[in-house]
């Protein structure tokens, strides 16, 4: 599946990004001289991360990696530019951006899921079931209220509230959109011809709809906006069970509804994961199989394929090899803290083979 990746806006938006960060690829060169990576973009990647950098600059103490959640639009925005040495994203980049920058290596790093949650008081601790069809009626505004019919098919016995649904969108550049609103147009054919997919879309006129930066400003926001629904990174879950947030379940491609779990997350990439090919640039979302959670992805890192210098070239590739390692990065207790998969075996032997192209 060829990615659209926002069409014309999303360019607009990355060149904006781009002349932003307005810094030549000779300072970036500097500062990674000096024993200096920069990582920038998703705001779902950046708590894994933080758990990474000081666990792996112990080993490599003349090494300093500075993290920033900005989103993935500038995330891969700034790594194409050469201001940042990792470009942190959940979507991979076009056919048509690759041709731009064919020099770009999109390499992923670990497997992520996407939440749908709620805050409706009474209800926050029922698992609602919902549907990619209902979830683009409610971002459409042909649902409003809780209590719709739609909504009450999928929920028998539950008593729905007759409140106005607040739905709650990324304002941002955002790797999430691109997944959420892929899994809208893979299951609702009026989204797809409408809306489509993108790290950034024109979001439909609805009545009380919210905008927020980050996954932090969405847990925010549903967490100060009763009646609310938002789409947030799995990583951003323990924040989601601190503050007794609901979490719904999905319908997936074999119509079964399911949580976003470990045995959920595993069944949708092993029934993927096989096809993804040499560049590793694939969707992984709505994928086949009873058990399978619908909104799953690669978590990935952009970076150059030629640095400014072999030191900077070593030094990413050190750091990125032991990221993807079973014992460093991909290991279980960094993984468990995010609620992350770690990469099968095959992927990460692709992923290894990318790291390897690296130079300076």
């Amino acid at each position: 599946m060829q990615v659209l990746f926002g069409a014309r806006r999303t360019m607009r938006a990355l060149m904006l990004a781009t002349a932003i960060a307005g810094v030549t690829g000779f300072a970036s060169a500097m500062a990674a001289e000096s024993g200096h990576l920069l990582e920038t973009g998703s705001s779902l990647l950046y708590p894994l991360f933080n758990l990474w950098v000081p666990a792996y600059t112990k080993t490599d103490p003349n090494l300093q990696i500075t993290t920033q959640s900005t989103g993935s639009g500038t995330g891969i925005a700034q790594s194409v530019s050469g201001l940042a040495q990792l470009g942190a994203s959940d979507a991979y980049l076009s056919n048509a951006l690759m041709k731009k920058d064919p020099g770009m290596l999109n390499i992923p790093l670990a497997i992520s899921s996407q939440m749908v949650n709620y805050n409706i008081p009474g209800l926050n601790n029922v698992h609602l079931k919902l549907s990619g069809p209902v979830l683009a009626g409610i971002y459409t505004g042909k649902i409003t209220k809780w209590n719709d019919p739609a909504i009450a098919k999928l929920n028998p016995g539950v008593k729905l509230p007759d409140n106005t649904i607040v739905p709650v969108h990324r304002t941002d550049g955002s790797g999430d959109t691109f997944i959420f609103t892929q899994y809208l147009s893979d299951s609702t054919p009026s989204w797809a011809k409408t809306q489509s997919y993108g790290t950034t879309i024109s979001w439909p006129s609805v009545e009380g709809n919210l905008g927020a930066e980050g996954n932090p400003g969405m847990v925010n926001s549903i967490k100060q906006t009763p009646y609310s629904i938002a789409y947030i990174g799995i990583s951003f879950k323990n924040a989601i069970d601190r503050n007794s947030l609901g979490t719904a379940l999905l319908e997936n491609k074999a119509g079964k509804f399911v949580l976003p779990t470990d045995e959920t997350v595993q069944a949708a990439a092993n029934a993927d994961v096989a096809q993804t090919p040499s560049d590793e640039r694939i969707s992984l979302i709505f994928a086949p199989g009873d058990n399978s959670y619908p909104i799953i992805n690669y978590e990935y890192v952009m970076v150059k394929q030629t640095q400014p210098s072999e030191a900077t070239a070593k030094d990413l590739k050190d750091f990125l090899k032991w990221a993807i390692q079973a014992d460093g990065g991909n290991s279980p207790g960094f993984m468990a803290q995010v609620s992350f998969v770690p990469l099968p075996a095959s992927v990460r032997k692709l992923s290894e083979t990318q790291i390897a192209k690296i130079s300076g």
